[in-house]
């Protein structure tokens, strides 16, 4: 039986529909990117083809950030969500910086405006992790607090909690990095001691140390508002690298930069009779000058720092404390561990000098520290050169490019970042505006950038975008709680060699 070859105008006929095809789906895609973020997620649901070209329209990270200072809470928070969902985004996490002058609970709880940040990051997986404290349950069987002794979070549990959730996503027990808020009525030292005795270097902490804060997690089991019997104390955003990311996927990285805000004063002291005041979160204290014998009490010093020349008056005071303490989690055994951790002061009589928090030891080592506006100024260029670094030779918009000895460009991408910077800091404080901002915009002028002010600026990790040390620091005395500084945290993505 004779078979009819197919003429030149069919198969012309079919390249011609074959062609078309593909035209409609480069129409398709063109015009799904352009849809808002709510759009497009129904767009996703119409069918598997509509579903791929928005997998791959979302294929690559992206951050968004909107303020808003509208007198109205409701519409405030409609004008910040109209603005970060004008793209499509399927967002990894949401952080709501509400000022003053709102109801919290009402809207998420608002302040003077509010800053909404949203963040796609595929190759992490992202959740909401509380640090955990038991009420107690009087005779009536009513739950309330107990003030009388000190509060004991539950830090060992919310440290393995991290790790386990990092190691369950990554198979690695320290995450990317940390955006941390905690409970402004609890001292965080002791909890932040502790996550950087448990993480490697190469997690990044940030985050406001006193603030109020609400959450959602993932897991409805760590979702303990209104339960009668926790309270949260801080909670952790952890981002933390998925090992199932598909093939492909390029690698986002947190880095971060500092502008410390305070100057040392004076000679350093020895703390020598000390007591704890827990109901006050307070700490008394006697203490005597390094090379001297004198005991003095909190009159007594307060007098002598004073009258030095450098001292700026009318300007806050604080303690920079020097600690060296055993650190555990769990039944491990422990390892000894220095850090700088900085203590308000609250004033002095004829028998102490009074500071806030509590953990200062007899036999700690101190210095007195005070704001800085000309340190701080320094410091904000020397953070602006640190990100510079990690700017290369820019070209575009929050794109970094770099040849390789191949000749092949390996590309790096700014996504945005978060400034947590103290709530002392601003145009009081620098006589000028933006100073904070500065650094990150001088640099990065495209891409988002939120942020903080806080009370008691939370910032760990490498300090400098050349992924060396910080000349500043030395690594046998840790610093992550810090007073009248900034914290930067630099997001950046770098693309799969395919991509």
């Amino acid at each position: 039986m004779d078979t009819e070859k197919p003429s030149s105008s069919k198969k012309k006929k079919k390249t011609i529909e074959i062609s078309s095809l593909a035209d409609c789906e480069d129409v398709l895609h063109n015009i799904l990117s352009r849809l808002p973020a709510k759009s497009f997620a129904s767009a996703a649901c119409v069918n598997k083809s509509w579903n791929c070209v928005c997998n791959s329209i979302l294929s690559r990270p992206r951050i968004a950030s909107a303020c808003s200072f509208k007198a109205s809470a409701p519409i405030a928070l409609q004008e910040v969500l109209d603005k970060v969902l004008l793209e499509p985004i399927r967002p990894h996490f949401a952080i709501a910086n509400v000022g003053r002058g709102f109801n919290m609970r009402r809207t998420l709880d608002f302040q003077s405006g509010i800053v909404l940040t949203v963040g796609y990051l595929p190759g992490l997986k992202v959740d909401a992790i509380p640090l955990l404290r038991r009420k107690e349950v009087p005779v009536d069987d009513t739950y309330v607090d107990v003030y009388l002794a000190p509060p004991v979070p539950m830090i060992d549990q919310f440290v393995m909690d991290i790790q386990n959730y990092t190691t369950s996503v990554s198979g690695c027990a320290s995450p990317v990095g940390i955006i941390m808020f905690g409970k402004e009525d609890m001292d965080q030292k002791p909890i932040i001691e502790k996550l950087d005795y448990a993480m490697s270097m190469n997690t990044v902490f940030v985050g406001d140390e006193r603030s109020r804060f609400a959450y959602r997690s993932g897991d409805d089991l760590r979702n303990v508002c209104g339960n009668p019997a926790f309270i949260s104390d801080a909670v952790a955003l952890v981002f933390a690298s998925d090992k199932d990311k598909p093939h492909g996927t390029g690698e986002i990285q947190f880095q971060l930069a500092m502008s410390e805000g305070v100057s040392a004063i004076g000679p350093r002291h020895k703390a020598v009779s000390v007591r704890a005041n827990h109901a006050e979160g307070s700490t008394w204290l006697t203490a005597k000058r390094e090379g001297h014998h004198e005991i003095l009490d909190g009159e007594q010093i307060l007098r002598h720092i004073d009258q030095l020349e450098n001292r700026f008056p009318q300007v806050e005071l604080y303690v920079g404390v020097t600690k060296r303490r055993k650190c555990s989690i769990g039944s491990e055994k422990s390892r000894l561990i220095t850090t700088l951790a900085f203590h308000g002061i609250r004033g002095g009589d004829q028998e102490y000098l009074y500071v806030d928090g509590v953990g200062i030891k007899t036999g700690d080592y101190f210095q007195f520290y005070q704001p800085d506006h000309n340190a701080a100024l320094a410091a904000c260029r020397n953070a602006s050169e640190n990100i510079r670094n990690l700017k290369l030779n820019s070209s575009g918009k929050g794109f970094l490019g770099r040849r390789d000895v191949a000749n092949s460009i390996d590309r790096k991408e700014v996504l945005g970042g978060f400034i947590f910077s103290c709530c002392g800091r601003g145009n009081s404080f620098f006589g000028g505006l933006n100073v904070d901002s500065f650094p990150f915009f001088e640099n990065f002028p495209s891409a988002p950038l939120a942020g903080i002010f806080c009370g008691g600026e939370i910032g760990r990790g490498k300090l400098s975008m050349t992924g060396q040390e910080s000349q500043e620091e030395s690594p046998a005395e840790r610093r992550y709680l810090h007073v009248y500084s900034t914290a930067y945290l630099v997001i950046s993505y770098s693309a799969a060699p395919s991509e």
